[in-house]
């Protein structure tokens, strides 16, 4: 078979969750039905926090980026299916495949880096509450985010000029609804072998550094609340790390799913509809555990609405 590099010219074929004509509208419905949520949640959640001034804090500043995070995270990958989708296609160009993967990698490498800031936030609120307000700046916690999107702009960077030095064969299929570098070097024609390696030592630091930092914020944090002496306390303490702790254990959990999912089954339709867990629901889910979990936030939200209420 006749091979060309893309960088010039071509396109992939991407198979999607199914090739059956009668799934094709109620996918269409369902993942649209998610992405409007995921979207119209997040929105409401950076909206919540920016009209109200008692939740203009460190914790809802984070809180703010993870949502708009989400929404760019779903945006990427939800828009093209749905085209596609409408449209009976499966083609995906090289450069749009590319700008998938670059910007899909960037946005899931943000919500793991911001979880973990977000629970190193929880442990000097908690292990060092006098010294809070001092540490946690808003000048510290704009280098923190900045920091993340450096260091995932480079990493991303690095994966995609891995692929452009790779060979496809004309009418490359990817057994998946979005392009995934991992995808990609399966697929590719030419030796992926470096890209390989570099993607699974990038994937362990991505990992390894945030878990073991998110644990050890955690560690303390509970070792600080058992040295208090009031119940009461220690509850409200704990309480503002509740939502937190979900939002940490959906989006591993659902990425250890993944990660399981494709190691114990060879299906590639199988490890797609695995992958929806963490690239569609886990976004559409982190609204609701803030705004149900979270005192502040429903009372803010309660204000707010009342304020659109009273407008109209």
């Amino acid at each position: 078979m006749e091979v060309e590099n893309h960088t010039v010219l071509s396109q992939f074929l991407l198979l999607g969750l199914s090739e059956d004509p009668e799934l094709q509208p109620i996918l269409f419905g369902l993942f649209l039905s998610m992405y409007l949520v995921t979207v119209l949640g997040n929105l409401l959640i950076i909206l919540t926090v920016s009209s109200d001034s008692h939740l203009h804090t460190p914790m809802y500043f984070f809180l703010c980026n993870l949502s708009l995070i989400d929404i760019c995270f779903t945006s990427t990958i939800i828009p093209k299916m749905l085209v596609n989708i409408h449209a009976h296609s499966k083609e995906i160009s090289y450069l749009e495949c590319l700008t998938q993967v670059y910007f899909f990698m960037i946005f899931v490498g943000m919500d793991d880096m911001l979880l973990t800031v977000m629970a190193y936030d929880r442990f000097v609120a908690i292990c060092y509450p006098l010294k809070y307000t001092v540490i946690m700046n808003p000048r510290h916690c704009g280098h923190l985010v900045l920091m993340c999107w450096i260091i995932m702009l480079c990493f991303s960077l690095t994966h995609i000029l891995l692929v452009k030095q790779l060979t496809f064969s004309i009418g490359t299929e990817i057994p998946h609804f979005f392009c995934e570098v991992a995808q990609l070097f399966k697929v590719a024609s030419s030796d992926a072998l470096i890209g390989i390696i570099v993607m699974y030592v990038s994937t362990a630091l991505l990992v390894v550094f945030p878990v073991a930092g998110i644990l050890y914020s955690y560690s303390q944090i509970v070792s600080t609340l058992v040295r208090m002496s009031s119940s009461l306390s220690k509850y409200k303490a704990f309480s503002t790390c509740g939502s937190h702790l979900c939002v940490v254990s959906l989006f591993y959990g659902t990425g250890l799913g993944v990660y399981l999912s494709s190691a114990v089954t060879h299906s590639p339709q199988e490890s797609s509809i695995t992958s929806v867990m963490y690239t569609v629901v886990a976004p559409m889910l982190n609204p609701f555990i803030y705004s149900l979990r979270n005192k502040d936030m429903k009372g803010a939200l309660r204000r707010l609405l009342s304020r659109a209420a009273s407008y109209s």
